[in-house]
């Protein structure tokens, strides 16, 4: 007996709804992608920088993160087979920088002992810092690191609009509008408009919105919005292509682009609500830790300043995986800074654990 395709509608289009929906797609679902055009989402603002092995996390959060890192490679080439090669996807390497040796060493020890079940993070070496320069002409002087090469970064726009595309190719379908839930005595009811949609399942992929749907179930989730402002920089007339990221061992960062473009960011600002503004003071911030790393941009062009709304969860991990007692209700979200890092490959293990497989890496991120 051959069995009717599952059909599953994707509440959210950002890179952790997308992903899924791309992956569903490619399983045999009949998708159906629901997009709010929100303003403020966290993947249209977001830096993209990918180099998860510096940091400090730990345990199943350190998994998932530099999982995502080693399976770009394979998402890039599997969208590139279906006619979309725009990601914005590159791996110029990554530069951990600081004038403190000590903090430079105990970044250098941690590399070391992640490198042998990550090798996708490259040939890692010591740099003075004339050598950091070299490889990031802007940076201040005085400040040795660490050069990764197999640090990478990521257009989130771009990639959003690649998956969306390559899953339209496979047969998904995308409507705008804004999803309501329902429980009914027979399962969950989706509409969107005056339209109900007749699924098997539903995936809640809003990022900081996500709680709001639940609400309409009676289902609380510890998530909310993060406000993160991000500056964009253009070096007129400068070859950026080719500059590794930058990480200070600090919240701020600098990521460069092929198009003469370097992103400074970024604020953490807990407790902003679903505001998407540039304020003043976040624009202060983001410019002075820019320029007191990077002083060479003090003549850049502001192009523009993004601001994402993170889904911040009130824990470490996210939160992926079936609504208990939802009915085939499934959640995506709270990713916090780490949504277009982690999020393409959670939405591909999302997606298989939906079309039925055992996926044991999502058990820890359960709801």
């Amino acid at each position: 007996m051959v069995r009717d395709p599952l059909s599953v509608v994707v509440i959210g289009s950002g890179v952790a709804g997308a992903s899924t929906a791309f992956d569903l797609a490619r399983g045999g679902a009949r998708v159906t992608v629901v997009d709010a055009d929100l303003v403020g989402t966290a993947t249209n603002a977001g830096a993209g920088i990918i180099q998860p092995w510096s940091g400090t996390t730990t345990g199943a959060f350190y998994d998932l993160y530099a999982q995502g890192a080693r399976y770009y490679p394979d998402l890039v080439r599997a969208l590139a087979d279906l006619g979309e090669h725009e990601t914005g996807y590159g791996r110029p390497g990554a530069l951990v920088v600081n004038a403190d040796p000590a903090k430079l060493d105990a970044v250098a020890a941690r590399l070391a002992e992640r490198i042998g079940s990550a090798p996708e993070m490259g040939d890692v070496s010591r740099l003075t810092a004339v050598e950091t320069r070299m490889h990031f002409p802007p940076l201040a002087e005085g400040l040795p690191g660490i050069h990764l090469t197999g640090g990478a970064r990521v257009d989130g726009r771009l990639l959003r609009r690649a998956l969306l595309a390559a899953a339209r190719r496979l047969g998904a379908e995308v409507v705008e509008g804004r999803a309501r839930l329902e429980e009914r005595g027979t399962g969950i009811l989706v509409t969107v408009g005056d339209s109900p949609l007749a699924v098997d399942a539903v995936v809640l992929a809003t990022g900081a919105w996500t709680p709001a749907l639940l609400a309409g179930l009676g289902r609380p989730l510890a998530l909310e919005p993060q406000r993160g402002q991000i500056t964009h920089l253009r070096l007129d007339g400068v070859d950026t292509s080719g500059w590794p990221s930058v990480h200070p061992i600090a919240g701020n960062y600098l990521v460069a682009f092929d198009d003469s473009r370097v992103v400074a960011g970024a604020t953490r600002e807990t407790g902003s609500g679903f505001d998407p503004r540039v304020t003043a003071g976040g624009q202060r911030q983001v410019l002075e830790d820019a320029l007191a790393l990077a002083p060479g941009l003090a003549d850049a062009t502001l192009l523009e300043t993004r601001v994402g709304l993170r889904p911040a969860a009130g824990r470490e991990l996210p939160f992926v995986g079936a609504l208990p007692g939802g009915d085939g209700v499934w959640v995506n979200a709270g990713f916090g800074a780490a949504g277009l890092t982690m999020g393409p490959v959670v939405g591909r293990l999302l997606a298989r654990r939906i079309l039925g497989e055992a996926v044991p890496e999502l058990e820890p991120l359960a709801l």
